[in-house]
């Protein structure tokens, strides 16, 4: 693998509905022509259902950001024009990107909002174990998560067989007898 693999981890006591995180964010930059610029911590929100990420206004002052030009954006509210912006965007634990496009946004409970953009360059992950909320992060995506396929193994192992019409525990969909079973 050539890539450095990053990973974050947030922890809660409880069960939530809205995951957060610290983020801190600059201008952006090119690690290969210069150092990372100072950044500030920001309150984010990790958000599946936005397909880019946003900051709000705050953001952009604090951070003396400029625009880079405006974006049509469809939301729950309607159609409207935003600003767009490049901004770096650390993570906890080291997980960063350089250069990402952001839009201007209002937030409801932070300032910035972590979307798919971001979000579908790795591998995301929820659990909630017994009673606590925990989600993880890593970025690049290094393997394929399936529930299925290791609840069929774990199944397999405990019986030591594997019922014909039941899906096969290599994971490829297809029912046992119609795949490894034939």
């Amino acid at each position: 693998m050539n890539s450095v693999v990053r990973a974050c981890t947030v922890a809660y006591n409880g069960r939530v509905n809205v995951l957060k995180s610290k983020a801190w964010l600059s201008t952006a930059f090119d690690p290969n022509k210069s150092a990372a610029p100072p950044s500030i911590e920001f309150d984010a929100i990790w958000d599946t259902g936005a397909s880019a990420s946003v900051i709000s206004k705050n953001v952009v002052t604090k951070c003396g950001l400029q625009p880079t030009g405006m974006v049509n954006v469809h939301t729950v509210g309607g159609q409207k024009t935003c600003m767009s912006y490049l901004v770096c965007i650390s993570l906890p634990n080291k997980v960063g990107f350089p250069s990402v496009k952001v839009i201007e946004g209002g937030i409801n409970g932070a300032d910035v909002l972590i979307g798919m953009d971001l979000i579908g360059l790795g591998d995301f992950s929820v659990s909630n174990y017994q009673g606590k909320t925990v989600f993880s992060y890593r970025i690049p995506s290094v393997d394929r998560t399936d529930f299925v396929k290791e609840v069929n193994k774990a199944k397999q192992q405990e019986t030591g067989k594997v019922g014909r019409n039941e899906p096969c525990p290599c994971g490829s969909g297809k029912k046992y007898k119609k795949c490894c079973g034939a």
